[in-house]
C-alpha cells in the first residue's frame, strides 16, 4: 500500500467514526499499520497531528449540527460527539471556534472551518507530494446549479509568518478570514475553505458588480490585526472574482480553476509571488 493509499484509508476511517471514541491506535489498526507510521504520515503530508485533525473535524461537524439541528440541546450535541459533559464540549469548541457553542448557534450560518482533507496528488516521485487541499465535493451539485454565478476567492497574505508566532495564531487568522467573508455575505451565499489558507464565497448572483463589491468589502479590512495572547498581528487577504460559466466542468477542474483565480490575484499584487 502506498503512502497516499494509506492516508486515504485513514481519512475515510476518521470520517466514518467521528462520533465514536476514536484514538490514533484505532485508526492505525484499521489501516494495518503502526501508530507511529500513521502519525508520521499525517504530520508529513497534512502538517497536523492525528489527534488535532480528529478534534477539528469533530468541532466542524458539531458546529454544523448546532445550526442544522436547533431541536438538539447543547448536551445532546456534546454527547453525540463523544463528550460526557457540556463543560468538556464547550472548552474544546471554544478553543476551535473562539466562541461559545450557544453563540455560534445564534449566528445561524454554517462555516466549514476544517472540511475533510483529501489526499494530495502524488508526483512522479512518491517522496514529493502535491499541496494538500480540502474535499468540497459535497458542494459540487450546488456549484453546477449556480454555474453562472460569481465566486469570490480569497487567500491570506502571509500565513507562514503568523504560524511562526504560533499555530494557534494561524488558526485564529483562518477563523477571522472566514468571519470577514461571513460578515459581507448574503444569507444565500455559501462560504467554504478549499486549502490551508484559501477560501471561497459562492454567491447566488450573476452580477459582477455584486461580487466585486463583496471582494472590496473584504479587502477593506486588510491590515486590521487579530489579537493573539496580547499580540496584535496584522491580517490581510487577497481577493479575486470569477464566473465559471455554463460549460461542463469536472470537480477537479473546477477546484483547480478556483485555485488559479487566487494564484493570479496574488501574482497581480506581488509579481514575485510564485506560491
Amino acid at each position: 500500500m502506498s503512502k497516499l493509499e494509506l492516508l486515504a484509508e485513514a481519512l475515510e476511517y476518521v470520517e466514518q467514526n467521528l462520533q465514536e471514541d476514536l484514538h490514533t491506535e484505532d485508526i492505525a489498526a484499521a489501516c494495518y499499520c503502526s501508530k507511529s507510521t500513521i502519525e508520521k504520515l499525517f504530520r508529513q503530508v497534512n502538517h497536523i497531528s492525528v489527534r488535532d485533525y480528529v478534534i477539528r473535524r469533530r468541532m466542524t461537524k458539531a458546529a454544523r449540527t448546532l445550526v442544522e439541528r436547533p431541536d438538539m440541546s447543547l448536551l445532546d450535541v456534546a454527547l453525540s460527539y463523544g463528550y460526557s459533559s457540556n463543560e468538556a464540549f464547550t472548552r474544546v469548541f471554544c478553543q476551535t471556534w473562539n466562541c461559545l457553542p450557544s453563540k455560534y448557534r445564534e449566528n445561524n450560518r454554517v462555516l466549514e472551518l476544517f472540511p475533510r482533507l483529501s489526499p494530495p496528488r502524488e508526483s512522479k516521485e512518491e517522496k514529493t507530494m502535491g499541496r494538500r487541499h480540502f474535499d468540497i465535493s459535497e458542494l459540487y451539485d450546488l456549484f453546477k446549479s449556480r454555474q453562472n454565478c460569481y465566486f469570490v476567492c480569497c487567500d491570506i497574505a502571509g500565513l507562514i509568518p503568523i504560524n511562526e508566532v504560533s499555530l494557534k495564531a494561524g488558526d485564529l487568522a483562518i477563523l477571522t478570514s472566514l468571519q470577514r467573508m461571513e460578515a459581507v455575505a448574503a444569507d444565500d451565499d455559501v462560504i467554504f475553505r478549499i486549502g490551508g489558507d484559501e477560501f471561497v464565497l459562492l454567491t447566488n448572483s450573476e452580477e459582477e458588480a455584486y461580487a466585486k463589491g463583496l471582494a472590496d468589502q473584504i479587502l477593506s479590512h486588510n491590515e486590521e490585526p487579530i489579537d493573539f495572547e496580547g499580540k496584535k498581528i496584522p491580517l490581510s487577504l487577497y481577493a479575486g472574482i470569477v464566473k465559471l460559466g455554463k460549460k461542463t466542468m469536472r470537480y477537479s477542474e473546477m477546484f483547480t480553476e478556483l485555485q488559479n483565480v487566487i494564484l493570479h490575484e496574488k501574482q497581480r499584487i506581488d509579481p514575485t509571488n510564485l506560491a
